[in-house]
């Protein structure tokens, strides 16, 4: 189990690569990887991604170690950047392994759901209009009811 709350951008294959080897017996591994969208305006310039240091990274762990126990996961992976990023931009992924796809891709899910609703980043879009801090929206909150 790895999760890494970073500046610096990540290289998804070579993350992949190193997530998946010595896993004899895992039968499935999903991978998801979250890009900074632009808006429905495509005035986003960038985004400011703010966390408190070992706070974050503890309390995504925690939902870590719930997914690892509650689907019998062989590994889990959370990297997740911070700072400014800008559309386009890598800003985190996740990837599960398990014997089985339904665990993996349950797990992946679940732990997605995790990281937008609760995960304790504060988010600021940056457009050509000002800015404005990015709140939960419905839909990620009863994404997160079926858990």
């Amino acid at each position: 189990m790895r999760v890494s709350v970073q500046l610096d951008d990540f290289d998804i294959g070579q993350e992949l690569d190193l997530f998946r080897n010595g896993k004899s017996n895992t039968g499935a591994i999903v991978s998801f990887q979250g890009i900074v969208r632009n808006n429905s305006e495509n005035s986003l310039l960038n985004m400011d991604i703010e966390q408190y240091p070992g706070m974050t990274q503890k309390a995504i762990s925690k939902y870590v170690m719930t997914a690892v126990e509650r689907w019998s996961l062989n590994d889990a992976l959370v990297i997740h950047r911070h700072g400014k990023l800008f559309p386009g931009d890598q800003i985190m992924m996740v990837a599960t392994a398990a014997m089985h796809r339904h665990d993996a891709f349950q797990s992946a899910e679940f732990l997605m759901d995790y990281l937008k609703s609760r995960a304790p980043f504060w988010k600021k879009e940056i457009t050509k209009q000002g800015y404005h801090w990015v709140e939960s929206v419905l839909d990620d909150e009863k994404a997160l009811e079926r858990w």
